[in-house]
Order: structure tokens, then C-alpha cells, then sequence
């Protein structure tokens, strides 16, 4: 099959762990041995048919060097897994906006350099998807690059907690221009909001009746920095309305990101409490906490909404994909049971 051509806007960690995600991949063909990824052919495309041919940041450590180099540069700190060959592919400078906050401003160095016409890159490039890896606060900016993606003609994915997939404008939009949209904010791989829902819908299928529950996340990393300062309430509010689509009734629920702890890295602790009631009235309670590092956890799905969304460029589908938004994204349009999002995806790849 012909490659999937794909353009980054963020050369963060997110896009450290894809990147050397497609190279770690490349050579394995059989199932047994793909450790790490749910699937290895999705819709008949490998990992090994994304081709990142395109790239955007604005970090002068990162603007005009080879992509290979990029991705490890500071103030990226995502675990190094792979060597990454140099690919040709030279980090543009795309515009700022509110692409740094108060908080990271000290992280991030400013590029000099000019910027460059993004949506002549991406048509030069031959792009045919935009992923959208800026940080959760950057509305404008993740605004701008839809914008672009539509000026170039190329499908759009939003792995942040900016409302575009499910804005009925920007739906519209790009329903309008014949091209598909997938979001908002990725699910993780390994996610407290996953395996939270999880855990509630084996209770509640066990009989036991949740009456309060929480999450809370802490983590390190610039992504972390920014929820503090710009996003946590924005996140809040999407990881919780997800976590309560797990449950068949009313349940207090609160989830969300809470803290920036500098030394954690990469790293991002997760806590869990569920209080319920089971036979005869008998309370339970049970107190969790998961350990993961943070961009590898992106590596998995964003891998299945590259191809997937690349099926519906073939299939000429427009606007915001439903069962794309449902399976991979904590706030798709529509918000659907973990069982159900998983069959609709799964119709839609076969």
C-alpha cells in the first residue's frame, strides 16, 4: 500500500515517542512480537507506512534541524528507545500565539528564525494528515493550524483538549472541504481514565453500586506545567464527564489533573478511589495508584488514528469521524460506553 504522509505541529515528547514508535516497529511482521502495540496491522497499514514528511515547533533547539534530531532535544525528556535515522525532514518555525505559557516560558527557547508558510509546507510536503501535538493550553494556535490544514487541503488530528472536533463550526468546516477530523484529547494507552472506566463498569457489572469515586493525576514535564497553569480545569471537566459515561447512574465523580512535580520527569503518578456498596449493603473501598511515563502512552493510539484516519481519506468521508473520535479521544462529539466506541471503531476498520 501507498505510505501515510503525516506533518507533527509540536515536536515534544508525544512526538519523540512516534517517531521512534514507526522506526521500533519497522521491521517486525508477526503479532506475537509487537509488544507495546495493540495492533500492528490496522485496516491493512503498518506502522512502517507512516512517513512523517513534515514538522512544526518553534524551540530554537529544535527549528531547522533534521527531525531525527528534533525529538531529542530539550526540553524534551521522553526515554530514548530507539536511534532514529536522519529522516530529511528539516522542523520548520511555525507562529508562537499562545503556543507558551507563563509556567513554560523559562523551558522553551524562542527560535529566531522566520516563519514559515505552513500551509505551502504542508502542500509541498505532500501531507495529507496534520497532527496536532501543541500543549493543552495553546488554543489559538491549535485554532490556526486547523485553519492551515484546511487552507492545504489535509485531514486534521487533535490530540489536545482544544475544542475543534467536537466545535460544530470547525466540524462543519471541514465536512465542508471534503476532508475528515478526529478529537479531542487522546486517550492514553495506559490512561488513569481508562482503566478507570474500566475498573467502574467491572463493578458495576459485579453488582456493586458506586456512590464516589476520584482520580488525580501528578506529572512532570512541560505538558504537566502547562495543565497547571492553563488547562486543569478544562481537563477536569472532559476527564470526568468521560469517566461518569461508565457508569449507568448517578455517581459523585470527580477526575483530573491536580499537580507539576519537576522531578517526576517524564513520569506521571495516577490515584484512584472508589467507595460503593455491594451484597446486603456491605461497603468496599478500593485505593489504586499507577506509575506510567507519559509520551510512550500516545504512541499506541496515535498509531491506530493515523491509519484510521487515512481510511477515511480513502473512503472520501468528511468532518468529525465518530467512531475515530469515540475510540481514541476523551471528549469526542459524542460520548459513548468504552464496549460501544470499541464495536464502532472495529465496524469501521472492517
Amino acid at each position: 500500500m501507498p505510505g501515510i504522509k503525516v506533518a507533527i505541529v509540536g515536536v515534544g515528547n508525544c512526538a519523540s515517542a512516534l517517531v521512534q514508535g514507526i522506526q521500533y516497529y519497522r521491521k517486525i511482521e508477526d503479532n506475537k512480537e509487537c509488544t507495546g502495540l495493540r495492533n500492528l496491522f490496522l485496516g491493512g497499514f503498518h506502522p512502517k507506512d507512516v512517513q512523517v514528511v513534515a514538522a512544526f515547533d518553534i524551540d530554537s533547539r529544535k527549528v531547522g534541524k533534521d527531525l531525527s534530531e528534533a525529538v531529542f532535544a530539550p526540553p524534551n525528556n521522553a526515554p530514548k528507545v530507539v536511534n532514529v535515522p536522519a529522516c530529511g525532514v528539516t522542523v520548520h518555525k511555525g507562529p508562537v500565539l499562545d503556543g507558551v505559557g507563563d509556567y513554560t516560558r523559562r523551558m522553551v527557547q524562542v527560535s529566531n528564525l522566520p516563519e514559515a508558510n505552513v500551509a505551502d509546507v504542508l502542500k509541498e510536503s505532500g501531507a495529507e494528515i496534520v497532527i496536532n501535538l501543541l500543549p493543552s493550553g495553546a488554543v489559538k494556535a491549535s485554532e490556526w493550524y486547523a485553519s492551515q490544514s484546511l487552507k492545504a487541503g489535509c485531514a486534521f488530528v487533535n490530540a489536545t483538549p482544544v475544542f475543534i472536533a467536537t466545535n460544530t463550526d470547525w466540524a462543519k468546516r471541514f465536512e465542508d472541504a471534503g476532508l475528515p477530523l478526529a478529537g479531542d484529547d487522546l486517550i492514553d494507552q495506559v490512561g488513569a481514565t481508562t482503566l478507570h472506566k474500566t475498573l467502574l463498569r467491572l463493578l458495576c457489572e459485579r453488582g456493586v453500586r458506586i456512590t464516589e469515586t476520584y482520580q488525580l493525576d501528578v506529572g512532570g514535564g512541560t505538558e504537566s506545567l502547562d495543565t497547571l497553569e492553563r488547562t486543569r480545569e478544562v481537563k477536569r471537566t472532559v476527564k470526568t464527564e468521560s469517566v461518569k459515561t461508565a457508569l449507568p447512574y448517578e455517581a459523585q465523580v470527580v477526575a483530573g489533573s491536580t499537580d507539576y512535580v519537576d522531578f517526576l520527569q517524564n513520569r506521571r503518578d495516577s490515584f484512584f478511589w472508589i467507595r460503593g456498596w455491594y451484597f446486603c449493603g456491605t461497603p468496599m473501598q478500593i485505593d489504586l495508584r499507577l506509575s506510567t511515563v507519559d509520551a510512550p502512552n500516545a504512541g499506541s493510539v496515535l498509531l491506530d488514528v493515523i491509519r484510521a484516519v487515512k481510511i477515511a481519506l480513502n473512503r472520501k468521508l468528511s468532518g468529525a469521524i465518530l467512531p475515530i473520535c469515540a475510540y481514541a479521544f476523551k471528549h469526542p462529539p459524542q460520548l459513548l460506553p468504552l464496549e460501544k466506541a470499541e464495536e464502532l471503531f472495529r465496524e469501521f476498520i472492517y
